[in-house]
């Protein structure tokens, strides 16, 4: 049953996540975190940080990771956590497919005309809402503590969060650099 729950989930989450995979990241919490409870605030920020340090699309990644995640907490074995990691991806993915498929044979014939501009101009805000959302839902005490449980993570997780706004907006450090140093830094001062 959670392989149908994961292919319906995913397949809205593809369906209405508009933005890519950044702005997807808080369906994907919303549902597997808080609706379904597959798994914790904790485990799903290393399903982030892992997908975003391996190839491919941030989305994407995310959704096989927890697709994973999601059947090996519910106790089946490694064959099936793999099937449902395959499901999870499939069923996000699905959508694009369908609809990209549809839209490319219209879009050429109308992409001038004012609705499809009106449209796309429209989605510009939901899309930078979705990444501050996406932000936001990261930046929890799960993920950087508070100053009265254990002030030290706090601000070395303030720190690190910092410096990497700065180093990649300001200095334009490549943000895989970033990702790396980040990650050094926190194996160092945190472990």
């Amino acid at each position: 049953m959670i392989f149908l729950y994961l292919f319906i989930t995913f397949f809205e989450i593809g369906l209405f996540g508009f933005g890519g995979g950044y702005g997807m990241l808080s369906l994907i919490q919303g549902e597997v975190v808080m609706h379904y409870k597959w798994m914790t605030t904790a485990q799903f920020t290393d399903i982030v940080a892992i997908s975003q340090m391996t190839p491919g699309p941030v989305g994407i990644n995310s959704a096989t990771y927890c697709g994973y995640t999601a059947v090996k907490n519910a106790g089946f074995s490694v064959p099936m956590s793999i099937l449902g990691s395959a499901t999870a991806t499939f069923a996000l993915v699905l959508p694009s497919l369908i609809l990209m498929i549809i839209i490319s044979r219209m879009f050429m014939r109308y992409m001038n005309s004012g609705v499809v501009k009106s449209a796309f101009l429209g989605l510009r805000p939901a899309v930078v809402g979705l990444l501050l959302a996406a932000t936001l839902m990261l930046m929890s005490p799960e993920n950087f503590s508070t100053p009265s449980l254990n002030p030290w993570q706090f601000w070395i997780s303030v720190f690190l969060f910092a410096a990497t706004f700065i180093g990649t907006m300001i200095f334009r450090i490549n943000p895989i650099r970033m990702i790396v140093y980040c990650g050094i830094a926190g194996l160092v001062l945190l472990y």
